[in-house]
């Protein structure tokens, strides 16, 4: 589904940094199957997020091919990758971007409107699907940081995308929330759709099918994970609960997910 072939991207760097340019992504070649689940994984500044916003269409490599559903991206049209994006690919931000003076539903609709028609039924039927229906009316700022995250993924899911692309879902959430969010994310791949997910926590990374780790723009590191999905999630749960209990990571109300 996913194919990327030599691909780099160039920024201009600082002058005060003495000029020139930065690779932020160096020949990378990549594929990733359909229904994956892939981590991405490396240090600040080694293309994460770079790579994430070259996959979801947000920005053009300097050369190589990118290849989405067989087709490269690079001969799409600006008009048909703005389609592409809407269709195809759902984001999942570590800053939830939602749009401050709109409600949780208007801000779940928002994604609708550049996609197709807007429906007030199936937007708060995504905002059920995250436990957060009875928040429909509610701003961002009368929401946690937990809330707004599940809007965001709410958001993501409107338009029934077969790719997600979460840059830091969990970066800025508690125990409770996070683990919230990592089960909707489990959910998502059980019914096969591809994920693509940079975190900096190698326990979460273990959810994953696989984990690629990016240094100096180029993937220096790669595992498979081969133990079964169940076994998998519940041992990073535990783990994550064994943080919790330590008190290395918050506590909050328990919240239910309505699946």
């Amino acid at each position: 589904m996913i194919k990327l072939k030599n691909v780099s991207k160039l920024y201009p760097a600082r002058a005060e940094a003495g000029g020139g340019v930065i690779r932020a992504l160096d020949d990378i070649s990549l594929s990733v199957d359909p229904g994956e689940w892939l981590a991405v994984m490396g240090p600040s500044g080694s293309g994460k997020s770079t790579l994430v916003n070259l996959i979801g269409c947000l920005d053009r490599p300097a050369s190589g091919e990118i290849w989405l559903d067989g087709q490269e991206v690079a001969s799409i049209t600006t008009t048909d990758l703005n389609r592409v994006r809407s269709e195809k690919i759902g984001f999942v931000f570590q800053q939830f971007h939602l749009i401050p003076y709109l409600t949780a539903l208007e801000n779940v609709m928002l994604a609708q409107y550049f996609h197709s028609m807007t429906d007030e039924q199936e937007a708060l039927e995504a905002l059920d699907r995250v436990g957060l229906k009875e928040r429909a009316h509610h701003l961002p700022s009368q929401l946690s940081g937990g809330e707004q995250q599940r809007v965001c993924i709410a958001r993501a899911l409107i338009n029934d995308p077969k790719i997600v692309l979460a840059d830091e879902p969990t970066g800025n959430l508690d125990a409770q929330n996070e683990e919230i969010v990592l089960r909707l994310l489990r959910e998502l791949h059980q019914q096969g759709r591809t994920i693509i997910m940079v975190t900096h926590d190698p326990v979460v990374a273990r959810l994953a099918d696989r984990r690629i780790e990016l240094h100096h723009g180029k993937v220096a590191a790669q595992e498979v994970f081969a133990m079964a999905d169940e076994e998998q999630f519940d041992e990073v749960l535990e783990e994550l609960w064994a943080l919790d209990e330590q008190g290395e990571i918050a506590e909050i109300e328990h919240m239910e997910v309505h699946g």
